[in-house]
């Protein structure tokens, strides 16, 4: 879809529906669809035009890989290289919001421009039904970003697809907020500990838990899996972290006892907080203030993620 050719369609997810957007990426072309985390801009992974399109639509650097989404394991396994820890934490925690970075099997057909050239890959199945409905129907392993501009805040429903992406592709397939909130967690498995790539819902504890091995985080500016750009889920405004009170000229965003514009959790719940985060920003963003603060957000469990992309959006 040329940009700006036309406004985007948004349709409610239904059988009529994920037909329509399996035939869009049969075209080529990238489709919008929530899974359980954000809604993701999914496009057939083995179509080097396709995942160009995908670029296109968001303005994102070429060097930074996408996560490729299977229905299931066994699918995983004939595109990625999996070792016994692997196919441990994939049984754990597949379908759902875990993302595993492996080696690319010898006859992976996944275009390399969806892993930016790496010898690796991102899998994740899904455990959302509109994202399972439409690999079940497409029969292809769709590359699938959040679905928005690249580096600005990602989508947790329909109307913030639009915002950013809105006449830039063809079609959104509508299922209401997305669950967990933000982005899946990156792992992959070396010298002997899970390393953390990307903090999401996947926690440390719950990967050591399942693999049985130290659980790392990685620092440094190699990009080897989606979402290490440091700056990133920018809304295009200064956002000041760790406020305890807000200026007149801030849309303020609380947790806790600190309250605001927008409460993440009044009950500093961090699941609620998690699956709030991205459409406070959004709402920060689209508010007549020049400036967004956020109160500070515990960094245990869930809210390793919520900080982390919070980071990310302040740079």
């Amino acid at each position: 879809m040329a940009e700006g050719s036309k406004s985007t369609i948004v349709r409610p997810f239904d059988s009529v529906s994920i037909a329509e957007a399996a035939a869009l990426i049969a075209g080529g072309q990238p489709v919008a669809v929530p899974t359980e985390t954000v809604y993701g801009l999914a496009a057939d992974a083995r179509s080097a035009q396709a995942v160009a399109r995908i670029y296109a639509a968001k303005g994102r650097p070429d060097f930074n890989p996408l996560i490729v989404h299977v229905p299931t394991l066994a699918i995983a396994e004939t595109l990625g290289a999996f070792g016994t820890v692997e196919r441990a934490l994939a049984t754990r925690f597949w379908p759902g919001p875990l993302t595993l970075v492996v080696p690319r099997t010898p006859a992976c057909p996944v275009a390399s421009v969806a892993t930016a050239g790496l010898d690796t890959i991102a899998l994740r199945v899904p455990g959302h039904r509109a994202m399972q409905a439409l690999l079940v129907e497409s029969g292809a392993p769709l590359a699938a970003p959040s679905a928005n501009a690249s580096g600005g805040v990602s989508p947790t429903k329909a109307q913030h697809v639009l915002a950013s992406l809105d006449g830039r592709i063809a079609l959104v397939i509508d299922d209401g907020p997305t669950r967990a909130g933000v982005e899946s967690t990156i792992a992959r498995v070396k010298d002997g500990a899970v390393e953390i790539l990307r903090p999401g819902p996947v926690t440390a504890a719950m990967l050591g838990e399942a693999s049985g091995l130290p659980v790392t985080g990685v620092e440094g500016a190699e990009i080897v899996a989606p979402g290490m750009l440091a700056s990133h889920y920018a809304p295009g405004k200064p956002v000041r972290l760790g406020a305890t009170d807000f200026a007149d000229d801030e849309f303020g965003i609380g947790f806790g006892g600190v309250g605001g514009d927008y409460d993440l959790s009044a009950a500093g719940d961090l699941t609620e907080a998690a699956a709030r985060l991205f459409d406070a920003l959004h709402a920060g963003a689209a508010s007549v203030k020049a400036r967004i603060a956020v109160a500070a957000i515990p960094a245990e469990g869930l809210g390793a993620a919520i900080n982390d992309r919070l980071s990310r959006a302040a740079v």
